[in-house]
């Protein structure tokens, strides 16, 4: 079960990576932005929200299970 939380909201500074999104996303801002936190977890928030919204906290194996979730195809049935 995911343990994922929310860690900052409106802007709250914390030691970050750098933010990036996926580049199919053509430098709009109707995506989710991804950096790597410290202990070697995810952060996770809306590009739309630029730093003033939710920031949601992933664990390195709940991110890992993620990605192999997306790659294994099992989240393809949401878009229809």
């Amino acid at each position: 079960m995911c343990q994922s939380k929310v860690i900052a909201v409106h802007g709250t500074k914390m030691p970050v990576g750098p933010w990036r999104k996926a580049s199919a996303s053509n430098g709009g801002s109707g995506c989710f932005e991804f950096a790597p936190s410290v202990g070697g977890g995810v952060l996770l928030r809306d590009s739309k929200d630029k730093g003033h919204g939710p920031i949601l906290q992933f664990d390195r194996n709940e991110f890992e299970a993620f990605l192999k979730g997306c790659n294994d195809g099992e989240f393809d049935d949401l878009l229809g």
